[in-house]
């Protein structure tokens, strides 16, 4: 198992990282149902004449395609619905050739539900009900803790119960395994900021929830890693929209990141296409900085598509759009 001081977050990556490392992905799995809009309705208002699509989504499931699509050797453990939405998501999954063995399929229960709307402008207002995702417990947790212990790095966001995160967190501190924290969305209990997470990725809104530093401007953001920084972590990275993403990390590294431009049609999985992304080049040795510009290639292209998973891009596809640039 490598230690944390092997998959060093730093300027450069240890030579001895191979492509094909094992990332786990634990998070939340839902099925989308997005409805199109010239523009978003404000409260009180009806938007007609708008297009519907369904889609695959959560966090957790967006983040493991991402890192599949990527290039990446992913097993991803969720809790789904017995509805046919489970089934489907399942099978999704399997084709997307990432391990399955660990997906729970809770009984009675409905799969994780999210009902988004997009603006023409790609802007986009999201409300989620999370059904089975709110049963993938330490118990579930538990009985995966061999596979975790076998992972190279974990990645997980906050879609799922906070004692399963922490669970996680415990499982990943004792093994000495590295783990890329998306701390989104925020919720109403907090996650520790602490050396159980190796790097962290934020946006502007999440970075102020968790530092009640103002991040509106580039002091901001440079306040707000600096101190997430100081609460031992090995790298933080604030994404900033289509301006790019700010990485700080424990050698002393700042710098901005510059997004690629492309015409946003629909941002909704943006964020998890770069979250899954970064842990695939994190895995293959590449120094933080190109980690991030691979990152930034698949979320340019994901906007440019509508839906969460149906817009992430392939390895081809993210290779092909950075050689062009």
């Amino acid at each position: 198992m490598p230690s944390i001081s092997k998959l060093r977050y730093e300027r450069d990556f240890s030579e001895d990282i191979i492509m094909n490392k094992k990332i786990t992905v634990i998070g939340s799995s839902n099925i989308d149902l997005i409805l199109k809009l010239n523009h978003l309705p404000v409260p009180g208002e009806t938007v007609c004449d708008g297009s519907f699509m369904q889609t695959f989504g959560g966090k957790g499931a967006n983040q493991a395609v991402a890192a599949a699509r990527a290039g990446g050797l992913v097993t991803f453990i969720t809790c789904v619905g017995d509805d046919n939405y489970g089934i489907e998501l399942k099978e999704h999954f399997k084709q997307t050739q990432m391990n399955i063995d660990y997906i729970q399929t809770a009984q009675n229960t409905p799969t994780g539900t999210a009902l988004i709307f997009i603006s023409d402008d790609g802007e986009n207002c999201i409300g989620v009900a999370p059904g089975a995702n709110n049963l993938l417990t330490p118990d579930h947790i538990n009985l995966c803790s061999n596979s975790i212990k076998s992972s190279d790095i974990i990645v997980i966001q906050m879609e799922i119960p906070e004692e399963t995160t922490k669970k996680v967190l415990n499982i990943a501190k004792e093994s000495n395994i590295p783990v890329i924290m998306n701390y989104a969305p925020i919720r109403d209990f907090k996650i520790n900021i602490d050396n159980k997470i190796t790097g962290l990725i934020v946006n502007e809104t999440e970075a102020t929830a968790l530092t009640d530093i103002d991040v509106n401007d580039m002091p901001g953001v440079a306040a707000a890693a600096s101190y997430l920084l100081s609460q031992g972590l090995q790298f933080v990275i604030i994404t900033l929209g289509a301006v790019g993403a700010y990485i700080s990390d424990k050698s002393g590294l700042t710098m901005t990141i510059p997004a690629f431009l492309v015409k946003p049609v629909d941002t909704t999985a943006a964020g998890d296409t770069f979250c899954g992304a970064l842990s695939v080049a994190i895995t293959e040795g590449k120094r933080l900085t190109d980690a991030v510009k691979f990152a930034n290639a698949a979320s340019a292209i994901s906007v440019t598509r509508i839906g969460a998973q149906p817009a992430i891009p392939t390895r081809e596809e993210i290779e092909d759009f950075t050689a062009n640039q």
